[in-house]
This record gives C-alpha cells, sequence and structure tokens, in this order.
C-alpha cells in the first residue's frame, strides 16, 4: 500500500516538475524556440484569454500516458506503474483545469487568489519568473519566484473578472492586487 502512495505522489511531483520545466524552457527561453510549445504559448500571452484548442489538449494528454504508462509498467510494474501514470495524467488535467480557471474566473480562497498574483506576475509583470503555474515550488528551487507587488495589467489583456462593468476599471475588491493599464491613445 505504502508503494501505491510514493507512486501516486511521485506522478503528482513528476507533472509539476514538467510544467514548471516546459513553460520555462519550451515557453520562454529562446534558445529553444520555435517548438511545439512555444507558438500556442506565445499566442497564450499576447491574446490572454487564448488557449490552446481541446483537442490539442487531449492529444498532449495521451501522447504523455503512451509515452509514461510502458515506461511505468516496465519498470515498477502493472499496479504500481498505472498508479504512477494515473497520478501524473490527473495532475496535467488538474494543471489544465486550473490554468484555464485563474484566467477566467476570480479565484475562490486563499489558493485561488495566491495562484492568480503569482501567475499573472508571470504574464504581466515578468515573463522570466513564476513559471509554475499550479505551485511555486520549483520556481523556489531554481530561483526564479518573485513575491509580485501590484499587478499591471494592460486594459486589452485583462480578465472578464477583473473589470468593473459599470466602471471600466478594476473591480473594488481586486484594486489593493491590480491595476489596469490604459491604451495608448493616438491622435
Amino acid at each position: 500500500m505504502l508503494s501505491i502512495g510514493i507512486a501516486a505522489f511521485l506522478g503528482v511531483v513528476t507533472w509539476s516538475f514538467l510544467e514548471y520545466t516546459l513553460h520555462r524552457f519550451l515557453g520562454h527561453d529562446r534558445r529553444t524556440m520555435p517548438n511545439f510549445f512555444s507558438a500556442e504559448h506565445t499566442r497564450h500571452h499576447s491574446e490572454g484569454d487564448y488557449f490552446a484548442p481541446a483537442v490539442k489538449k487531449a492529444g498532449a494528454a495521451l501522447g504523455a500516458t503512451l509515452i509514461t504508462l510502458p515506461l511505468a509498467l516496465l519498470v515498477v510494474g502493472p499496479v504500481v506503474g498505472g498508479v504512477y501514470t494515473a497520478a501524473f495524467v490527473a495532475m496535467y488535467v488538474t494543471y489544465e483545469i486550473v490554468h484555464r480557471r485563474a484566467h477566467t474566473h476570480a479565484g475562490i480562497g486563499a489558493y485561488g487568489r495566491y495562484l492568480r498574483r503569482h501567475h499573472f506576475h508571470h504574464h504581466f509583470g515578468n515573463p522570466k519568473a513564476n513559471h509554475g503555474v499550479t505551485s511555486p515550488v520549483w520556481d523556489f528551487v531554481f530561483g526564479t519566484f518573485e513575491s509580485p507587488s501590484v499587478i499591471r495589467v494592460p486594459e486589452k489583456l485583462a480578465m472578464r473578472w477583473l473589470v468593473d462593468e459599470q466602471t471600466g476599471g478594476v473591480r473594488s475588491m481586486f484594486s489593493d492586487v491590480y491595476a489596469l493599464v490604459p491604451r495608448r491613445r493616438t491622435t
């Protein structure tokens, strides 16, 4: 039973590490670009509410499963290997849901609020920092963590949950954490 728990834990940790490294090195390291990840990722940064189509996400999950499962089965056997792979893929799916919701919903609880500040500092403050989306652990390990102050969000990239529809400004409940940067006006 202990080995099943360890396998599940290691599956989660493996995804967490892969989430960080893919994001940092394939999404933001010019030396590795272009690559299979960077075009979609660059579009996500420039459009804000853009996410790769679900079919691509499903393909990535299937690909991860087809690579991970046979290796895990070979190394540790069917039960433990299956648990490791299931935890790895489940964490990937969790990442996809959490990341999308960070952009589309205001957030619930301390984790939701923290995650958004951490992630949006990466988007709008410093794209070379805070590469972990679901957790800052690897940012701490590799020295890429930055504690955000007020997140300055360009008006054209403002998330719907952030903007007060009546005033066009930041909703009062978020005004101590976020500020809108107005579009440049040309005359």
